[in-house]
């Protein structure tokens, strides 16, 4: 084996939280003598969130299985069980203290996964321009998509602002280059992974040093780090083929659960899409409609790379010219959306679903979407913003290509006349009212028939059912027909250019 390049390196850990087929790691690893692996609470974003927080919970459970599966593999590799291998967690601005830490271990070189979210860009700059001063190197690699940046672009060179053409795109370089899915190793090489020095050892911090509640597992309700990651996995390969038939219904368990594994990367995306793409392959229609799941993944964030804007601005321009509804009455519609109120039963179970639970099913976040955009004329920047709050699995790039698809002013978004009925939506895919019973107790006892659109119930089933609207469950706070006009007449702005 040829000697290593370099002495030693710092795997500064962001949205990778896991050991197995990792970029960053297998890069320092196969490339320095001594490696270490780093870890930043970062106040910056920590600031910002209440003081109970899923996702914080959810990285934190990461961590530990991180630190633990460290100390292992460095043990199995031959190195002294007493020598403190493990990760190394701060707490403060990872602006200063990546390159802090990099300095105290006196490394050659610091490796990360790349970000394309733009605080992420501009914190990353500051870091490179920090570890320049120190002489220190900055490497950053993709991990976090399958294909990124302008690896997939059009004949002329553009990049791809339609899906379909898009997906042909990947799909084809794909299989031109299925090495794209390949492992990369990091277990093989563990015995590079070097002692924390005395003077840095810290034990890992718990969420109360972080000033976080501590959240039980119950509590996060996903199940956590890379072992959870697998579990759900493995649940979901016995499920893969049946995808693309039971994905829309909420009441039935269609979906991976793996979007908040994606997210903080204690999964890795090439492993998911070497399992789907080979099941496609073979002719299942499940795993080819979870393949193109993944690959709307990696559209949006081509989108956000290609385009920043859109994280203030609709992608279409035009669209920025629409008068949302604004006022005493927009802010009532507003809270009654979030707080599961609009008096459409779909609609406020899942908003029920994403305040309990941190997570919402995807056919529901496209109904809630239409609802809040084009039955309440509310800005889709005020809905993307509580998604955003409320998600664990909350993404930028997906959050902000979701709600821009919503409202007609994305790439690739639905027309703008386009407009979700909630009841038919509720009909159509929860049609025993399973879901809706779960969220909305109150309606438990109405018939299946009378559950969608109560308002229209008889009374004798209302009375029947011990529900009476505007006590036990308020009235709708629009009619869809008269609110469908109107956004009709909003759209008009663009309508020449949609």
């Amino acid at each position: 084996m040829t000697a290593k390049p370099l002495e030693s390196a710092l795997v500064w850990l962001r949205r990778d939280l896991r050991c197995d087929d990792h970029a960053a790691l297998h890069h320092a690893l196969s490339q320095a003598q001594r490696v270490w692996c780093a870890f930043v609470f970062d106040t910056d974003i920590l600031d910002a969130l209440p003081r109970r927080d899923q996702r914080v919970a959810f990285i934190h459970a990461a961590l530990v299985e991180v630190d633990a599966m460290l100390r292992a593999w460095a043990q199995a590799a031959g190195v002294d069980p007493a020598s403190a291998v493990g990760l190394i967690v701060r707490h403060g601005r990872a602006s200063h203290e990546i390159p802090a830490l990099a300095a105290e271990l006196g490394v050659q070189r610091v490796v990360a996964s790349h970000d394309d979210e733009p605080p992420a860009l501009a914190r990353d700059a500051q870091v490179l321009q920090a570890l320049a001063r120190q002489r220190i190197e900055w490497v950053s690699v993709k991990d976090h998509v399958v294909f990124e940046r302008r690896e997939v672009m059009t004949q002329t060179g553009g990049s791809y602002g339609v899906f379909t053409p898009y997906k042909n795109a990947w799909l084809k370089r794909l299989a031109q280059d299925p090495q794209a899915l390949r492992a990369h190793e990091t277990q093989a090489w563990a015995a590079a992974l070097a002692p924390v020095p005395p003077a840095l050892q810290r034990p890992l911090p718990s969420m109360k040093d972080i000033g976080f509640e501590a959240l039980s597992a119950e509590e996060i309700r996903v199940p956590t780090g890379m072992s959870g990651a697998q579990r759900l996995l493995q649940d979901f390969l016995g499920r893969m083929d049946d995808y693309r038939r039971t994905r829309d219904f909420p009441a039935v368990k269609g979906p991976s659960y793996l979007s908040a594994h994606l997210r903080f990367g204690t999964v890795s995306v090439r492993q998911l899409a070497r399992e789907a793409w080979a099941r496609s392959q073979a002719g299942s229609e499940g795993a080819e409609g979870w393949l193109a799941e993944l690959v709307w993944r990696d559209f949006y964030h081509q989108i956000l790379h290609h385009h920043p804007r859109v994280v203030e601005r609709a992608f279409k321009p035009e669209y920025d010219r629409i008068a949302w509804a604004t006022g005493p009455q927009a802010e009532a519609h507003f809270k009654a959306w979030c707080e599961g109120r609009t008096g459409y039963p779909l609609v406020d179970a899942a908003m029920h679903q994403i305040n309990q639970t941190g997570w919402m099913h995807n056919r529901l976040r496209m109904v809630v979407s239409s609802f809040l955009i084009k039955d309440l004329g509310i800005d889709w920047r005020r809905g993307e913003a509580y998604f955003a709050e409320k998600l664990i699995d909350f993404d930028l790039a997906a959050n902000n290509g979701g709600w821009q698809w919503a409202a007609s002013s994305g790439c690739d978004a639905q027309p703008y006349f386009r407009i979700f009925n909630p009841v038919s939506q509720s009909e159509k895919f929860d049609p025993k009212g399973q879901f809706i019973r779960r969220y909305l107790p109150a309606l438990q006892a109405l018939p299946d028939a009378a559950l969608h659109a109560p308002w229209l119930a008889r009374p004798l089933d209302l009375a029947a059912a011990g529900v009476e609207l505007g006590r036990d469950y308020p009235w709708p706070i629009v009619q869809h027909d008269v609110a469908r006009q109107a956004t009709l007449e909003r759209y008009t702005v663009v309508k020449s250019k949609a």
